[in-house]
């Protein structure tokens, strides 16, 4: 067992964060924990860590207490920036986990420059950006090779290039057999890394995998909408309309059998979209949110 939470429960004050969260991890893989902000993912890491005592519940890791300090050989927090000391350069963080962990000098370089961080590696962390304090971080969290990574909003700060670079790094690391548990906001870089999700919704978990809600949806803009739309009607394809865009799913027509429509019946067709509906939409049906709301 890689890590087994059992009935967790936490409050502040009378408010209820997490009500009775459980679940478990028995082989390697990678698992995103989504949620609004304030709905405790933070507060389950923390307690999964050790860095919060829970009211009530359990948390092993690799077949250990979590409150047993010798797992932390084999498992690694990344939290945000404020755990990082402006008066100090990448090098020294990096050193100082190298000392606790008995880790070599070249192991610590050879990490900087997997990461990316060796050009800056010398530099006070006062004069990093937030991307650059992230790979730190990021370089911090796998120095030890952990076998259990958890991860607090890794790809936040990240310019398009990095995040792409996060992703492999992750990618990799689960192919030499690293169990990640990641929370994001970045939903679209989720469905890129795993299929697999725990939504905690009102401090309770809802456990999915989301390749069983995985679809293909096409978006059609065409010159004449009705004409389209009747011309799929008539062929037993079902479409919904959104505005001047025919939407249709892949369950329910091969996209092969919707162009021979639109062929037949000289349909122009200006442009048209692909789209793999993924653990956003999911995320909207679970907490009611709106298309294009924040």
């Amino acid at each position: 067992m890689i890590l087994s939470v059992n009935d967790i429960h936490k409050s502040y004050g009378k408010e209820q964060v997490l009500k009775g969260i459980s679940f478990a991890i028995e082989t390697p893989q990678i698992l995103a924990l989504v949620g609004p902000n304030g709905s405790g993912k933070s507060t389950l890491l923390n307690i999964i860590t050790n860095l919060l005592t829970a009211d009530r519940g359990e948390v092993s890791i690799l077949g250990k207490s979590n409150k047993n300090p010798n797992i932390f050989k084999k498992i690694s927090f990344m939290q945000d920036n404020t755990v990082l000391y402006d008066y100090l350069t990448g090098y020294d963080h990096l050193q100082f986990i190298g000392d606790v962990q008995g880790l070599s000098k070249q192991q610590l370089l050879n990490t900087a420059e997997r990461i990316g961080i060796s050009g800056y590696l010398n530099k006070k962390v006062k004069n990093y950006s937030l991307g650059m304090k992230q790979h730190l971080l990021l370089a911090m969290a796998v120095v030890n090779e952990p076998k259990l990574l958890i991860l607090d909003e890794p790809l936040n700060g990240l310019d398009p290039t990095s995040a792409i670079h996060v992703r492999e790094l992750l990618l990799e690391l689960f192919e030499q057999g690293t169990t990640i548990l990641l929370s994001s906001h970045n939903l679209a870089e989720i469905d890129r890394v795993t299929s697999k999700i725990l939504f905690l919704k009102s401090g309770l978990l809802i456990q999915e995998d989301m390749s069983a809600y995985e679809q293909i949806r096409y978006a059609f803009v065409v010159e004449d909408v009705e004409k389209a739309e009747n011309a799929l009607m008539a062929a037993a394809i079902a479409v919904e309309t959104v505005g001047d865009n025919l939407q249709i799913y892949s369950d329910r027509a091969s996209l092969a059998s919707v162009l021979t429509v639109f062929e037949q019946q000289e349909i122009v067709v200006l442009d048209m979209e692909k789209k793999v509906l993924g653990s956003e939409d999911r995320y909207r049906t679970i907490f009611g949110e709106k298309s294009g709301s924040r």
